[in-house]
Formats: C-alpha cells, sequence, structure tokens
C-alpha cells in the first residue's frame, strides 16, 4: 500500500513539475505560462472590444455587431508605406472582417488555455508581420517594433512548451487527434 502510494505521489509530482527542476526552471515556465496568457489576452481583448465596440478602441456605434467593420477604419485610414494600396483594397471586405477576427479570437483562446500553441504562434506570427507592414516605416525605429518582437515571442512560447504550465498543453498533446496530427500541438 505505501508503495502504491509512493508511486502515485511521484507521479502526480512529475506531472507537475518535472523531476529534477531547479527554482529557475520553475521559475522560468511560470514566467513564460504569464506571458503567453498576456498575450493571448491582448489577442482576445482586441477581438472582444471590435466585436462588442468596449470602448477602448472601437465605440460601441462602430462594433462589429453593430454593423462595423472591424477592418476599415485602420486598413482605409491608419495605413502607410508600400503596402498601403493592398491594405486600402481590402479594408471593410467581409471577407477580411471573418478571417480577422477569427483570428484574433482563436489565437487569443489558443494562447490563454495553451493549445494548438504551433498553430497559434504561425497564425498570431503572420497577423503581426502583416499588421508590422501595414505601417511601414514604424513611427518610432526605422524597422523594429513591438509586432516583430510578439511575433517572436510567440515563437519562443511554442518552441518551449508554455502550454503545459497554467494551461491545457499537457492534456491537449494526449489527445488522439493531436497524436495523429502533431502538428496541431
Amino acid at each position: 500500500m505505501d508503495t502504491m502510494a509512493t508511486t502515485i505521489e511521484r507521479n502526480t509530482a512529475n506531472t507537475l513539475a518535472p523531476s529534477g527542476e531547479t527554482t529557475r526552471q520553475r521559475a522560468t515556465r511560470y514566467i513564460l505560462a504569464g506571458i503567453r496568457i498576456a498575450l493571448g489576452w491582448t489577442f482576445l481583448w482586441a477581438f472582444l472590444d471590435k466585436m462588442f465596440g468596449l470602448g477602448h478602441g472601437t465605440e460601441a456605434k462602430n462594433a462589429w455587431i453593430e454593423g462595423g467593420s472591424p477592418t476599415k477604419g485602420f486598413l482605409a485610414f491608419g495605413t502607410a508605406g508600400p503596402f498601403k494600396g493592398l491594405y486600402t483594397e481590402i479594408a471593410g471586405a467581409a471577407w477580411a472582417d471573418w478571417l480577422f477576427m477569427a483570428g484574433l479570437a482563436a489565437i487569443g483562446v489558443a494562447l490563454i488555455l495553451g493549445i494548438g500553441m504551433r498553430i497559434a504562434a504561425i497564425a498570431g506570427g503572420l497577423l503581426l508581420v502583416m499588421m508590422w507592414t501595414a505601417v511601414l516605416p514604424p513611427e518610432n525605429n526605422p524597422f523594429m517594433d513591438d509586432h516583430l518582437i510578439y511575433a517572436a515571442v510567440l515563437v519562443v512560447l511554442a518552441l518551449l512548451d508554455a502550454g503545459d504550465t497554467l494551461g491545457l498543453g499537457r492534456a491537449w498533446k494526449r489527445l488522439p487527434i493531436v497524436q495523429r496530427f502533431p502538428w496541431l500541438i
């Protein structure tokens, strides 16, 4: 009986924190999880504000549920640089609105839950790089801005399995469909 209890205790401890983990490694896992959740909230908040017009970036009268376009304002009037023509052409297009909003919601939820980190990193990185190209050159630097830094952070989070701590990453990886299609990790 004592052997079984010890084994269960050891196995439970190993699923929560890898055996032999140092304080620095544990702190790193939790810091990365916090960054993942914060970045996920950044995407999810953008979705919620544009959907419901919560008054931070989007007024209630311009909310998507009120018939507003989440892409029209910025893409039509806020873009600059070599890609301005491309972005003004798609400003307000229904397909662009749907892709943008679905992307914001899916990336935000995936990051907050710690699931589908590879897909979230790729989709989020692509969205962020597109946002970067919409304002070239950036206002305060010849080429670097927060969009590129966030895109790099997404890659780091996916590479370091940041969804496993304070997230559902481990359980997600055990799902049969994820085991069959590892790119879903």
